[in-house]
């Protein structure tokens, strides 16, 4: 498998009874990115992600966490690895400080980070209050804390902003967006949000019924989502022609046609000279952006959450 994938996956399966929910995966994460992992609710992400960290065991696959296969050599492949999976767990009664220390303890990681993370999360000015009396996001940002303590080279989490507010999210994006840049690491993030994935992560993979239907940069993933051309003319169904000489399928709505297409400006502009020199009265044109929705409704029978 290849050297510059921090996380790389072959043939990737789980049962559970007669049920397949996670289905022959593929994944490929490059090292330094920030990779969302997306697909509708039930269709296999936290199982993936117990299996990456050797919390459950795969029928059948290998998983290898920077190049070290983790069924060969469990230690050596999650040395360096952190981690939040579902809720994380606090002790209520320990300050935020003395949760770190007691990870450091644990872990045998090096306590003179600790200030230096605090501060990273945002939390040093709360370091000295009991867990308890945190708000929900303060508790996120604890366990990220936890995460990062031990300078980790991948760090996988699973639904970070989940039950947020909007300043929480907005923090939390902003901290995991800054972590390849800041720290060298490579990031797996779980989300069931489209725009949170959109707005923080490089590369995605896009999982239905435990298998895999997308994979790759997010900036390839907007190219084959493709902007829609919209024109309303008078005579829609030449317009529906001319638009098929060139290789587009358009969509007539009344007095409208909208194709998917990845014009630019200036071909925009000779379609539409076209156009009036066939005769045509166009009305109305305009080129909208596209929408990774509409790509993610087709691949995945979903919306703009997954």
């Amino acid at each position: 498998m290849s050297k510059s994938m921090t996380i790389q996956t072959k043939g990737l399966t789980r049962r559970f009874g007669s049920a397949t929910v996670v289905d022959g995966l593929d994944l490929a994460v490059p090292e330094g990115s920030v990779f969302g992992f997306l697909g509708p609710n039930g269709s296999g992400k936290t199982t993936t992600l117990r299996m990456l960290l050797g919390l459950i065991k795969p029928h059948r696959g290998v998983v290898e966490l920077n190049g070290a296969n983790l069924r060969r050599n469990r230690r050596q492949a999650l040395t360096g690895v952190g981690a939040i999976i579902e809720q994380p767990a606090l002790y209520p009664s320990l300050t935020g400080r003395d949760a770190l220390k007691m990870t450091c303890i644990l872990l045998g990681h090096d306590q003179s980070r600790i200030d230096p993370i605090l501060d990273v999360v945002g939390l040093k000015d709360a370091a000295h209050k009991r867990s308890k009396n945190y708000s929900l996001g303060m508790r996120q940002r604890l366990a990220l804390a936890q995460a990062l303590i031990g300078d980790p080279t991948l760090l996988i989490l699973d639904e970070p902003t989940n039950g947020l507010d909007p300043s929480g999210i907005a923090e939390m994006r902003a901290l995991i967006k800054s972590l390849p840049a800041r720290f060298g690491t490579t990031v797996l993030l779980s989300s069931h949000l489209l725009s949170e994935v959109e707005q923080v992560a490089n590369h995605c993979a896009l999982i239905k019924s435990g298998k895999l239907v997308f994979q790759g940069p997010i900036a390839q993933l907007k190219a084959d989502a493709g902007a829609t051309l919209v024109i309303g003319a008078d005579k829609p169904g030449r317009v529906v022609q001319l638009l098929g000489d060139r290789g587009l399928k358009g969509y007539q709505e009344g007095q409208r046609v909208m194709a998917v297409c990845d014009w630019d400006e200036m071909q925009l502009a000779a379609f539409l000279r076209t156009l009036v020199e066939d005769g045509l009265n166009v009305t109305h044109y305009e080129l909208r952006a596209a929408q990774l929705e509409n790509l993610f409704l087709q691949l995945t029978g979903t919306g703009g959450t997954a």
